[in-house]
């Protein structure tokens, strides 16, 4: 496994954010993707994401193989809420281990929860989203979505080798549309995928991000 690059490295927080100004948009427009609602929330901020990703998703959709469909489950998530998710993740962390210092906790726990000044999901700019059929029943990608490395014992990164080949294959499927749409993967989660915001910035070597952190609730 090649090695990975955390969110939290001085490499991704040292990029800069020239924002464009982009707006949000509600994915569900139009039925073109299928959306799960498990996370959807009072103000329906899970369903949005910047207009240049939704493009790049809805390429990659047309790229996969008849009777196929991506699975969009969350995009935006409030700079509130994001970092209510990492520190109910850090307080984990620290329960199991006691001896680690703050730094070690907050690296460990950004391999699943992004720190939420740099959340590629705070800025619009990420999706979790897996593979399912026309009428919405999930491929195996061999781990639910959103296990967390304890859990699943490291079958979460995107790489990993403590999986089925039909779930590796799946995985190498959704990556190979992904990829070429211009998304990125977070490599600790095999459903989080990025445009335009930093991590993707550090990936494909670009000097700033197009998306930064929004306090924003959507409206339709």
């Amino acid at each position: 496994m090649n090695e990975i690059v955390l969110m939290s490295d001085p490499k991704v927080t040292a990029i800069p954010v020239m924002e464009c100004g982009e707006r949000l948009v509600d994915v569900r427009r139009g039925g073109s993707l299928l959306v799960d609602a498990r996370k959807q929330d009072p103000a329906d901020a899970f369903a949005y994401l910047r207009d240049g990703v939704l493009d790049r998703l809805l390429k990659a959709q047309a790229m996969l193989p008849r009777g196929l469909r991506l699975l969009f489950v969350e995009g935006y998530r409030p700079p509130s809420l994001q970092r209510a998710y990492f520190e109910e993740y850090a307080n984990q962390l620290r329960v199991s281990h006691p001896e680690w210092l703050d730094e070690q906790i907050h690296s460990a726990a950004s391999r699943y929860v992004s720190p939420p000044d740099i959340a590629p999901h705070s800025a619009g700019a990420a999706v979790d989203l897996t593979l399912a059929d026309t009428s919405g029943r999930e491929l195996d990608l061999g781990t639910r979505m959103n296990a967390d490395p304890e859990e699943s014992e490291g079958a979460c990164y995107t790489d990993a080798l403590n999986i089925s080949e039909e779930a590796r294959a799946n995985r190498k499927l959704l990556g190979s549309v992904l990829t070429a749409a211009g998304l990125v993967n977070y490599p600790t989660e095999w459903w989080h995928w990025s445009f335009g915001d930093r991590y993707w910035a550090l990936v494909t070597g670009e000097a700033a991000a197009l998306y930064g952190p929004k306090e924003i609730t959507p409206r339709r």
